[in-house]
């Protein structure tokens, strides 16, 4: 085990706090006066996590923290710490068998992610098909479509639609998911998700805040700002309109609109593969 001095764990966890407070600090203040981004809110709103979960440093197993006091600081939870030799430490003798079971299969739903044939040729229909037909616009009331219904319609309707994300899918308007190459379901996970997905690739944030305190809050943080990126590309390619928000569309109902959305899929693929790998190995925890 990895021994911290007292002095360089603060500085470490005060490090790690300014960094998340760039996120969640503005976020606090949107919801304080009621206001809604499309975009930089939709990680806290989707998945269901404090904004404290970014702010509090842990530092995973295998590192213990020096303190010289009987009784643990609050930013960290006895549930998972114990003390010995004036350090403590993420003791993973105190996961249960259930949530052991649990990390397993988020460990094994990774691994079984990064070894598939990543598709690079979904070009962002997800979102065209949850609004197909127009009866349920998920993002009405924060930004407006850029195209009459019809002409969303009209692209759903002519072009092959392949998400392999269940829970992209489940969105699907009603008319919409017999169009789709896969129909996913929530046990079919493992079996479908790809590593060229946009979902699959912000879900590691989800799969690192289900880790906690376990892999450390570096990782979930470096999970969490590659999902913001994979959040715009997913929301400028969509057919809503967010020039009010800074952003430029992608316009995949053209050939240029669809290479330029392939592009940076690729890129964002390409660096969710070493986040995937470090959660892989995070969650190789021991007995």
């Amino acid at each position: 085990m990895t021994i911290l001095a007292t002095s360089e764990w603060k500085e470490l966890a005060a490090a790690h706090r300014a960094r998340a407070e760039r996120h969640t600090l503005p976020a606090r203040r949107r919801r304080d006066s009621r206001e809604l981004h499309p975009v930089e809110d939709f990680l806290f709103e989707y998945y269901p996590y404090a904004l404290a979960l970014l702010e509090k440093w842990h530092p995973g197993c295998g590192v213990g923290l020096e303190w010289d006091s009987p009784t643990l600081p609050a930013p960290f939870s006895d549930r998972c710490y114990s003390v010995a030799s004036s350090c403590f430490f993420a003791d993973p003798a105190l996961i249960s068998g259930r949530e052991r079971q649990r990390l397993k299969w988020i460990g094994e739903l990774l691994a079984a992610t990064r070894d598939r044939a990543p598709n690079f040729a979904c070009h962002g229909l997800h979102e065209w098909a949850m609004v197909y037909r127009g009866k349920d616009v998920r993002h009405e009331k924060t930004t407006p479509l850029r195209l009459p219904q019809a002409e969303i319609d009209a692209l759903v309707e002519s072009r092959a639609i392949s998400c392999s994300h269940h829970d992209a899918f489940r969105f699907f308007a009603a008319e919409a998911r017999p169009m789709n190459r896969l129909q996913p379901t929530l046990d079919s996970r493992i079996s479908l998700e790809q590593p060229g997905c946009v979902h699959a690739n912000m879900d590691l944030y989800k799969w690192a805040a289900k880790a906690m305190p376990w892999i450390g809050t570096e990782i979930l943080l470096d999970c969490f700002e590659l999902s913001l990126e994979l959040r715009d590309l997913d929301m400028r390619a969509s057919p809503y309109d967010l020039t009010e928000f800074g952003r430029e569309p992608i316009r995949i109902e053209t050939a240029e609109g669809r290479r330029i959305y392939e592009t940076e899929q690729r890129r964002l693929a390409l660096l969710a593969v070493p986040l995937r790998e470090r959660l892989i190995a995070g969650l190789r925890l021991p007995e």
